[in-house]
């Protein structure tokens, strides 16, 4: 039995390494230099905000200062604060900054959407919408960059995952982790390919063609979906639009995880939808994380480690630090099966004081290990 669980593991990152479409070089990101463009379309950003009094006056003014040619402003879409969010978001210096509060949350729809619409609502001209969140702060050339994959590579959405803190032990432990688990998930390269029908995004970063977007359903489409991102780049794909997802150098997340509740909590709040709130999925997940992860032999194992020094290097940590993979896999797997345990008990889906119904979430875009 020892034998062929080890014989499971060597063949499962054998796999991975040489047919599981490269994901683990961490390879997609934008060109150094922007290409010029004769003409600069038109943007808005919205940014739906929640509670956000600890970032948001940063946030707001780094996009302000977007070193951008073309039309440009911003909306902040204050959803329902009790901290002052909204009026720290207008201390932010730019005759580009509108701040908007959100009516009731819809029936049937999630907070960060239901803001994000409130937004679009407002939008009378432009041909390209810039979903970025109220934690994430973009160094000035980033619109421009964005735009410019946009229009040279005619894509209609380009999404970029932004770099997450990796300071604090837990942060170290399982940031770059989980980002090798989205990135073993929705794999970029085939996430960009036009031949293939794996979609991705990452919410924090999302350049999006407005027209695509309204021909598509817009994201009343999309209204209940907790994993917001991967369904909106789903449904883009799915119209024929053409995606692209990246790994972002510079732009950053200003979220702290000091201690394990924070991280938990993401993957508590997300895990079990990904898995369709299937006990069997469930059941078999586990099982391939344990098998995969933990009881991969010396060779499998140093495989393991090799395949995810990449992603380590991009958060300037350690190769050493890839031996210790089991370890974050084993409390991953320990959140998405606490994650079940909230949807047993209707506590699923909970964020920033809200319980979404987990009813809401019906779709499933989504891969699992």
């Amino acid at each position: 039995m020892i034998g062929l669980v080890a014989l499971f593991g060597l063949a499962a990152w054998t796999y991975l390494l040489l047919f599981h479409h490269g994901f683990w070089r961490a390879d997609q990101r934008l060109p150094k230099q922007a290409e010029p463009l004769t003409t600069w379309p038109s943007v808005v950003a919205i940014v739906p905000a929640r509670n956000e009094a600890e970032t948001i006056a940063a946030v707001a003014a780094a996009l302000c200062a977007q070193d951008y040619a073309g039309d440009f402003r911003v909306i902040i879409v204050d959803d329902s604060s009790s901290d002052g969010t909204a009026d720290l978001a207008r201390t932010a210096v730019g005759h580009r900054l509108d701040v908007l509060t959100a009516p009731p949350l819809p029936a049937g729809w999630t907070g960060k959407l239901a803001a994000l619409n409130t937004g679009i609502a407002t939008v009378e001209v432009a041909d390209f919408l810039w979903f970025t969140d109220a934690d994430i702060v973009h160094p000035p050339e980033t619109l421009t960059h964005l735009v410019a994959k946009a229009v040279t590579d005619q894509r209609d959405l380009v999404s970029l995952m932004v770099r997450l803190r990796c300071e604090s032990f837990w942060e170290r432990l399982l940031i770059p982790a989980f980002i090798f688990f989205f990135q073993m998930l929705y794999p970029f390269p085939a996430a960009n390919s036009d031949r293939s029908k794996i979609a991705a995004a990452a919410g924090g970063c999302v350049l999006l063609r407005r027209e695509t977007l309204i021909a598509s359903g817009g994201l009343e489409a999309i209204r209940g979906r907790i994993i917001d991102d991967c369904a909106l780049a789903a449904l883009i794909k799915a119209a024929g639009g053409k995606i692209w997802l990246g790994l972002a150098d510079a732009s950053t997340s200003l979220r702290r995880a000091d201690t394990l509740a924070p991280l938990w909590g993401m993957v508590r709040r997300t895990a079990y939808t990904q898995l369709n709130h299937s006990p069997v999925t469930l059941f078999f997940t586990l099982l391939r994380l344990a098998l995969v992860f933990l009881g991969p032999p010396l060779a499998a194992w140093a495989i393991m480690a090799a395949t995810y020094a990449p992603t380590l290097k991009d958060y300037g940590r350690s190769p050493w630090e890839g031996w210790l993979l089991p370890g974050a896999t084993l409390l991953y797997g320990a959140m998405t099966f606490d994650s079940a345990v909230a949807h047993w008990r209707q506590r699923g889906g909970q964020w920033k004081g809200r319980n979404y119904n987990p009813s809401s979430d019906p779709g499933n875009l989504s891969k699992s290990l």
